[in-house]
């Protein structure tokens, strides 16, 4: 039977990598994926899954309005599994959907996303999947103190806790920390 897995992790933990490495794998083996990132992640483009490795690929996007019920269903037979990037911006209704194909359809759905926002708190589609997901995987980065980082700290120009601001706020390496908890709580 299939399962809805949530994949989750601080940032630059790899979870764009494992993804492009789970698509791999299915395909390699003959299999049809269907892989989904956020439209409004353009980090690097629009509709581009990127590992920070460099490996890169073109992937369908979804929006507040992305059906996936009705994508699958006009996409034909012979999809194997859906994977889904920046899977914190799904909306409750698309993480039940995602489960319902998972349940009721027999196909895998593999979401790898953040947990928690800059301040620490659950985004929407966060909390939905860690509701309803089969399985859940923590995949571990560490903090420049050595720990295990499992929070996101949104920093300004000069590299300081911001601790307000609208919850999401596209940005990389210059815009959010990988911290630990004592060092979220630290500022940094």
């Amino acid at each position: 039977m299939a399962k809805l897995f949530f994949r989750y992790a601080a940032m630059n933990a790899g979870k764009s990598t494992a993804l492009l490495q789970v698509a791999h794998n299915y395909e390699e083996r003959g299999h049809r994926v269907r892989i989904f990132t956020a439209r409004l992640d353009n980090r690097y483009g629009h509709g581009l899954v990127t590992s920070r490795l460099g490996p890169q690929r073109q992937v369908e996007q979804f929006d507040d309005d992305t059906d996936f019920i009705a994508l699958i269903d006009h996409s034909g037979p012979g999809i194997a599994c859906l994977l889904v990037d920046e899977a914190q911006f799904l909306s409750k209704r698309q993480v039940q959907q995602l489960h319902e194909l998972a349940h009721l359809r027999n196909l895998p759905a593999i979401c790898y996303g953040l947990r928690t926002d800059f301040r620490g708190e659950l985004f929407p589609g966060s909390a939905t999947l860690l509701a309803l997901a089969d399985e859940m995987d923590e995949m571990k980065t560490i903090c420049d103190c050595g720990r295990k980082a499992t929070m996101n700290m949104r920093v300004d120009a000069h590299n300081r806790k911001v601790t307000e601001g609208a919850q999401v706020e596209i940005g990389g390496n210059a815009r959010y920390r990988s911290v630990c908890g004592r060092c979220f709580r630290q500022g940094g």
